[in-house]
């Protein structure tokens, strides 16, 4: 078989693979309807853990959740499943705040390293940063190493 039809067939094989995966639903991004779905799904995973508030993302995306005994809950949306944590101050390499509304996070943890997270106001943003950097007041802006 010559190389331009072996190449050809790769080519047209694995964009086969990739249509059917996308009209199949598999590149369907989930979301969090409200704070009650990021209390159900965190639930789902860990139902001895009682949470006192909610935080969810802008874009619904991710939801913080305070715990009742200090530490942090994440439910997060990562393709078609949900990713859930348990996060303590010693899980955290940094949190800090890009602008008002937006929190930058780095986990320790290297199956999930964290990301940004835009919140529609600043309270939210500032809530969540206290909760990861073991503060109980919401200040803004906070680096934990």
């Amino acid at each position: 078989m010559s190389l331009p039809i072996l190449v050809a067939m790769v080519v047209v094989g694995i964009s086969a693979v990739v249509a059917a995966v996308h009209l199949s639903g598999g590149s369907a991004k989930v979301q969090l309807a409200g704070t009650d779905h990021a209390l159900q799904r965190f639930a789902t995973d860990f139902p001895d853990v009682a949470s006192r508030a909610v935080l969810l993302t802008e874009d619904g995306g991710t939801a913080f959740l305070q715990l009742d005994n200090g530490s942090v809950g994440i439910v997060r949306g990562i393709g078609d499943k949900f990713l859930t944590r348990i996060v303590t101050g010693a899980d955290v390499a940094a949190v800090t705040v890009r602008d008002e509304r937006t929190v930058a996070l780095s986990l320790l943890d290297f199956t999930w390293k964290g990301g940004d997270f835009r919140f529609t106001d600043a309270e939210a943003a500032g809530a969540v940063v206290a909760a990861l950097s073991g503060r109980s007041g919401a200040s803004g802006e906070g680096d934990k190493a």
